[in-house]
C-alpha cells in the first residue's frame, strides 16, 4: 500500500516518527510531504526522514496565499504518485487534495479552537480522528475517538525512555530543580485573535522560579536583552529528555503542557483558550493547571500551584493516566493500515 504522511509542524514529526517506521516494516511505500515551520525539517533530516517539501510556513503571500499554493502542489504530487491512503494532522491540505484525487484522507486533530481550518478541513476529510476528551465540532458518522492524546504516540513507554545524562548535557542542572518555561510565536492559524504572556509578565515568572531552582526558556521568537541568558541551547530534538527531568513547566504550548503531563511532569498552560486534552489532564490526572487568563493574579495561583506540587506525585499520576490510555502509534497504524474503516476495540466510531 502507497500511504501518503503531510507533515506540516514540529510536533507532527514526533506523532508520526513511529508509526511511518511500524508501516515500512509492515511492507507499505511511505512518501512524506513537509511545510518548513519552525524546525520542522530540520528534525525530519535530523531522523533520516527524507521528504518533499511543498511550502514554507505563511511565506510572502501569507497563510492564504501558502493554502492555496500548497493545495496546488500537493494535489499534483497525489495525481503523480496516486497514494491509497493520505494522513495528517491538522489535515487541511490532504482533505482538500484527497476530494480532488479521490484519495481517501484520515484527519488527526486535536485543536478545537481551530475552528477557521477545521470548518475548511472536516467536510471534506474521509475520517477525522480525535482523542476521546475532543470537545468541538465532528462530522457525524466519520469520527473515530480513541482514548489517549497525540503526545503519548511518542512518549509513551517503551518508545521513549528519558535519559538522565542527555537531559544534564542539554540544560537540565543537577543540584538542583529545573524549570522549563515555553513562548510561542502565535502565528499558527489557531493563534488568531490570541496573546501571550507579555515580556513583564515573563520576567516575573522567570524570577520567581529563578528563586526555586534553574530556568529554561524555549521560544520561538526573539526574546529581551534581559531574557535572553535563559533561552535554551540544548539539541531541538533532545528536549524531552529535558522535559522529563524538569521540575515544572510553564507555558503558552498546549502540546509541551500535554508532553510534560504524559511524562509525569507538572505543567502550567497559560491561555486564554483551552484545549479538551489540557482539560482532561487536570480534572481526571492533576498533571496540568489550565490558568485561562494572564492577569497577575491567575499567574502568581499558577505559580503557586506548580512551585507547591509534592516530589514524587507526578510519576504516580503518570501511571495512571497511562493504564487508562492506548498505545497511539499501534492505534494510528490501524487506522491508516485500515484506511479508517476500524474495527478496533478501542475506537468509537460517532
Amino acid at each position: 500500500m502507497r500511504v501518503l504522511i503531510d507533515i506540516g509542524h514540529p510536533a507532527h514529526v514526533h506523532f508520526f516518527r513511529r508509526p511511518i517506521g511500524i508501516l515500512r516494516e509492515h511492507g507499505h511505500e511511505i512518501l512524506i510531504t513537509s511545510r518548513l515551520k519552525e524546525i520542522a525539517g530540520d528534525l525530519l533530516d535530523a531522523y533520516g526522514m527524507e521528504h518533499v517539501t511543498l511550502s514554507k510556513e505563511g511565506g510572502k503571500s501569507g497563510l492564504l496565499g501558502e493554502l492555496l499554493i500548497r493545495d496546488f502542489r500537493l494535489s499534483r504530487v497525489v495525481h503523480k504518485w496516486r497514494p491509497d491512503v493520505m494522513a495528517a494532522i491538522g489535515g487541511i491540505f490532504i482533505a482538500h487534495a484527497g476530494t480532488l484525487g479521490r484519495v481517501p484522507s484520515l484527519v488527526f486533530y486535536d485543536t478545537e479552537n481551530a475552528r477557521l481550518q477545521n470548518l475548511l478541513t472536516y467536510p471534506l476529510a474521509t475520517r477525522v480522528i480525535v482523542p476521546r476528551c475532543y470537545s468541538g465540532w465532528t462530522p457525524k458518522g466519520r469520527t473515530l475517538r480513541y482514548p489517549g492524546y497525540h503526545e503519548l504516540s511518542y512518549l509513551r513507554p517503551p518508545h521513549f525512555s528519558a535519559q538522565r545524562e542527555v537531559a544534564l548535557a542539554n540544560g537540565v542542572v543537577s543540584d538542583r530543580p529545573t524549570y522549563l518555561v515555553r513562548l510561542v510565536a502565535w502565528k499558527a492559524n489557531h493563534d488568531v485573535g490570541e496573546h501571550g504572556l507579555s515580556h513583564e509578565a515573563v520576567r516575573g515568572i522567570v524570577r520567581r522560579l529563578g528563586s526555586y531552582g534553574e530556568v529554561l526558556i524555549s521560544a520561538e521568537s526573539s526574546l529581551p536583552d534581559d531574557l535572553e541568558s535563559f533561552r535554551y541551547k540544548g539539541d531541538p530534538a533532545m528536549i524531552h529528555h529535558v522535559m522529563a527531568y524538569c521540575a515544572g513547566f510553564f507555558g503558552e504550548s498546549a502540546t509541551m503542557a500535554s508532553e510534560c503531563a504524559v511524562l509525569g511532569v507538572p505543567a502550567v498552560y497559560a491561555a486564554n483558550t483551552g484545549r479538551g486534552y489540557t482539560d482532561e489532564q487536570e480534572t481526571r490526572y492533576g498533571l496540568v493547571h489550565n490558568a485561562r487568563s494572564l492577569d497577575e493574579d491567575t499567574l502568581r495561583m499558577a505559580l503557586d500551584w506548580l512551585l507547591s506540587f509534592p516530589e514524587g506525585r507526578g510519576q504516580l499520576l503518570r501511571q495512571k493516566l497511562l493504564i487508562d490510555t492506548c498505545d497511539v502509534s499501534a492505534f494510528a497504524v490501524s487506522a491508516i493500515e485500515s484506511r479508517g474503516q476500524m474495527g478496533s476495540p478501542l475506537a468509537v466510531s460517532v
